[in-house]
């Protein structure tokens, strides 16, 4: 792409490329919370303040991020980005929305592996579990209220439920399948189907917007423009990894990382929380890269900083090298094994985005995929119940133990093994976020100041 397609772009428009760069900084610079918080900075910035893109053509490109294997927020900007600015813009966009991110985790990851076994390190992230485990069933509570609008949307999300959490059945089925569904049910007609608002878009909506409503000449679909795009995209993903392997072997953590979390960017559909859950089960209970109460702490460290919820999979990488680093130092191999993993799970966001987007900007007003994403989110609702429990089970309980008779799969908790000074802490926590409305980051800190007076006087 050369200097002067790029200023014709922005001359289509008004918006420079530095002035992106700036506001493109501000969002990753504000986002926490979870895609939810994060879809909503970009509605207010992009849509309500500055008039990049109207509500109609936001909500469309959340619905194409929805349906997308991977972090919706990240690919959401990476959409806009490329709208505004072509691919020069995607990747500004996409790129810095991450970046934060990976900088405070791989520091937060430095210090727990070098001092995660210290008194007060240990009793800041008991208080972060707890914060945690309440955040994620705020998640469910605001994702249910806008998914869950009738009966027929209600069954989804206990279908899924139950057939993930009682019998481990893998989500891209479960996901393809309330695509298929919410599809066909759209086409019929029927009006449990229609597409609803998604969180972060308020009522409210620029009435004209700098972009337009025109399809932009360099996102009109080219066949050939795609074959390069997508060729050039899965070099920059995959090489990396055939490197790995032949040069390692399948048996070294490093190649395991590199074709687990490629694997995860090709089959984690449904969002941030719906890669947690795939991951959580996974690492843990697969590689045993790490505990499950180490999970929770990774998950702690990406609730409190910047950007993807998914940011938590460096923390995995990195921890899964440090425990079995090779013939490298620890940290070394750690904050490699951190980065490979990132570049694995992001690397493809921009392929599905630069290749697919052009497609969809010609489905806008298409019945067929609405119904197809009410269904799909209806269904993450129950995936995300899913993750809720799971967590709770492992931030409450010291012990669970394994059901696996009858085609059930699933972890019971031993109730005398309950963690009572955890559960108080919970509902402390829960109390703060839906009773009196407090911030994320005002519970993150309370927990963790909490954790740490409770070890101060001998309760943990």
């Amino acid at each position: 792409m050369d200097a002067s397609a790029v200023k014709r772009a922005d001359a289509a428009h008004g918006v420079g490329f530095g002035e992106a760069f700036r506001v493109w900084l501000r969002v990753a610079a504000l986002s926490f919370g979870g895609p939810a918080g994060q879809i909503a900075v970009m509605h207010r910035i992009l849509v309500d303040e500055k008039h990049w893109i109207s509500e109609s053509r936001f909500l469309h490109a959340l619905n194409y991020c929805m349906l997308l294997p991977g972090p919706e927020a990240q690919q959401l900007a990476t959409y806009v980005g490329w709208l505004m600015h072509r691919t020069a813009g995607g990747i500004m966009a996409g790129g810095l929305f991450v970046l934060p991110g990976i900088i405070a985790i791989m520091g937060l990851s430095y210090i727990y592996a070098a001092y995660g076994h210290v008194w007060y390190i240990e009793a800041l992230f008991f208080g972060l579990k707890a914060a945690v485990l309440a955040i994620v069933l705020q998640a469910l509570v605001r994702v249910g209220r806008r998914a869950l609008r009738n009966r027929v949307m209600l069954a989804f999300a206990a279908i899924a439920f139950v057939a993930i959490f009682f019998f481990a059945v893998p989500f891209p089925i479960i996901i393809i399948a309330a695509g298929v569904i919410g599809f066909v049910g759209a086409r019929s007609g029927r009006p449990e189907f229609t597409g609803a608002e998604h969180g972060g878009a308020g009522k409210s909506a620029a009435v004209e917007s700098l972009l337009g409503e025109d399809v932009p000449d360099h996102a009109r679909p080219d066949i050939m423009r795609a074959l390069r795009v997508g060729l050039l995209w899965l070099a920059l993903w995959l090489v990396p990894v055939a490197a790995l392997l032949i040069a390692l072997g399948p048996a070294s953590t490093f190649s395991q990382i590199a074709l687990f979390f490629s694997k995860m960017a090709m089959v984690t559909f449904g969002g941030a929380y719906a890669v947690l859950a795939y991951v959580a089960q996974q690492a843990v209970e697969h590689y045993q890269w790490l505990r499950p109460q180490q999970m929770l702490d990774g998950l702690g460290m990406a609730e409190t900083t910047p950007g993807p919820l998914i940011m938590v999979l460096q923390f995995v990488g990195f921890m899964a090298a440090y425990r079995d680093p090779g013939t490298l130092p620890p940290m070394l191999a750690a904050t490699l094994g951190g980065l490979l993993a990132t570049w694995v799970t992001f690397t493809p966001c921009f392929l599905w985005i630069f290749v697919g987007a052009p497609y969809i900007e010609t489905l806008r007003g298409n019945k067929g995929l609405a119904g197809a994403l009410t269904a799909i989110t209806a269904a993450v609702v129950g995936v995300i119940l899913n993750l809720s429990i799971w967590f709770a089970l492992h931030t409450l309980f010291r012990e669970t133990t394994p059901v696996r008779s009858f085609g059930l799969s699933f972890d019971m908790p031993i109730f005398s093994s309950i963690d009572v000074p955890a559960l108080l802490l919970s509902i402390a926590a829960a109390t703060a976020i839906f009773r009196f409305d407090l911030g994320m980051l005002t519970v993150l800190g309370g927990s963790c100041v909490a954790g740490i007076a409770l070890r101060l006087i001998g309760v943990i």
